[in-house]
């Protein structure tokens, strides 16, 4: 049986949108935030997805990682930032509001905060919004995706925007990976010749995007606040896809990290589907 597959749709992935929508129409293709997919996955609805790469951490005995592709960003990644109404060395035992919407992105930023400035917040997880990013009663607020990219982008006045890629790479030098491709183990097992056939379609599909990002960008540019030069920056400039040996030792590190401060149980081993 055809897999279901998730798809994050994020800015971020907008080549493999675009390629889904032109080259692999016959997939049964799930849209949602990395939290609601990352739900769906672990609770078999879906078989395969982009997730959140901390939460391929805290379910690695049920998931197998697709080779060659990632979500990640070597410095400034633009779509994670933290909205302070101070500077981050002021951080002390300050309510900071959590985005709902990814698991990776609230592991990053209490690593950060703890290991790179002694910082031990109360944290707090709300729906924030562009309009008014933080609430009175808080002193930051953690967004993503295009919400984050905006505000990355028309920094509001009388706040500190901190970039969390950039904040990574200055605690350990290294580049962050945000997110992953996984399958279902169950179903790697049962359809090994179904999931290569879907993974050569993503992998198509990903291509014909990149091939045609221009054209993807300007799919959007009507319905979303940026420009065509701010997306093709971001697009390949800032993100990136393949999934490197340097990011996979990246991805480590912010496992021993995660599980230094108990956000998951243990490291886990790194296991990919054999192809």
């Amino acid at each position: 049986m055809s897999p279901i597959v998730g798809h994050i749709n994020f800015l971020n992935v907008l080549p493999l949108n675009y390629g889904y929508q032109h080259t692999a129409q016959d997939l049964q293709i799930v849209y949602g935030v990395p939290t609601f997919l990352n739900g769906e996955l672990n609770a078999g609805r879906i078989d395969l997805s982009n997730i959140s790469s901390i939460e391929y951490a805290r379910h690695s005995g049920e998931l197998l990682i697709l080779p060659k592709l990632c979500v990640r960003a070597d410095n400034d990644v633009t779509s994670i930032v933290l909205v302070s109404r101070k500077p981050l060395e002021r951080l002390r035992d300050d309510r900071v509001i959590l985005t709902s919407k990814s698991a990776t992105a609230q592991c990053l930023l209490k690593i950060i905060l703890h290991d790179g400035y002694d910082a031990k917040p109360r944290y707090e997880t709300r729906t924030v919004t562009v309009d008014k990013p933080v609430d009175d009663d808080a002193s930051a607020a953690l967004l993503i995706g295009d919400d984050a990219l905006f505000v990355y982008l028309h920094k509001p006045q009388n706040f500190y925007v901190y970039d969390l890629g950039c904040e990574w790479r200055k605690l350990t030098g290294k580049q962050m990976v945000y997110a992953l491709w996984t399958v279902r183990k169950k179903y790697a097992a049962e359809e090994p010749a179904l999931l290569q056939v879907t993974y050569d379609k993503i992998v198509r599909a990903f291509e014909y995007g990149l091939e045609h990002k221009a054209a993807a960008i300007e799919s959007v540019l009507a319905a979303k606040p940026f420009t065509f030069a701010e997306l093709d920056k971001y697009l390949g400039g800032v993100i990136k896809w393949d999934l490197t040996a340097e990011a996979v030792e990246a991805l480590k590190l912010y496992y021993r990290k995660a599980a230094a401060l108990k956000l998951i149980d243990a490291e886990p081993e790194l296991n990919f589907v054999t192809p």
